[in-house]
């Protein structure tokens, strides 16, 4: 094979395709078919007897099981990253009628339940009615620079911190402090 014979070659990757079964079966507990790991394995068998260098001084069968091994963890990294990705017209699940619903149709459609609108501002108005009446000015005035509740952009604990003089970790604990009071207020 060093000398560029392709027969010599061919027998290479002939006589070494039971390693490659032999390292597939490692990965069978990943989601990928048996046969796409031999088939992937194989092209890292190939890719390993071409760059093969005997000078080097390792062996075949110890040089292409690392190709091999390698080509299976490339191929399933890759297939790990697209497993995360969503699209947009695949069905997500089925409405009342039993119709298959897609993602895009749950974005797209922002027309809330009137019930659900109504709730929705009631509970905010009970929320800033009993910030008015529970919390010190202090208390108050970070909630609603920390969450944006007076139209405003929503600020970090350091952002207040450096407004009023004081530590993040102190904003930290007065916004914690604050939430508790509001919380227990709302369940009672």
């Amino acid at each position: 094979m060093a000398n560029g014979n392709e027969e010599a070659r061919n027998i290479l990757i002939e006589r070494n395709l039971r390693l490659v079964a032999h390292i597939a079966k490692k990965y069978s507990t990943s989601n990928v078919e048996q046969d796409d790991l031999i088939s992937i394995g194989t092209i890292g068998l190939i890719k390993g007897i071409n760059s093969f260098n005997v000078e080097k001084g390792a062996r075949l069968s110890t040089y292409v099981s690392r190709c091999i091994d390698n080509e299976i963890l490339m191929h399933l990294r890759a297939t790990k990253k697209l497993s995360a990705e969503v699209y947009l017209n695949e069905p997500i699940g089925k409405d009342k009628d039993d119709n298959v619903v897609t993602l895009q149709e749950v974005l797209e459609n922002s027309d809330r339940n009137i019930e659900d609108e109504v709730d929705i501002k009631l509970k905010i108005k009970l929320l800033y009615e009993k910030m008015k009446s529970i919390l010190k000015d202090r208390e108050k005035t970070i909630l609603e620079l920390r969450f944006g509740l007076c139209g405003t952009k929503p600020k970090t604990q350091n952002e207040i911190a450096k407004m009023m003089g004081i530590s993040r970790s102190y904003v930290s604990r007065i916004e914690t402090k604050a939430i508790n009071k509001l919380s227990k207020e709302i369940k009672e």
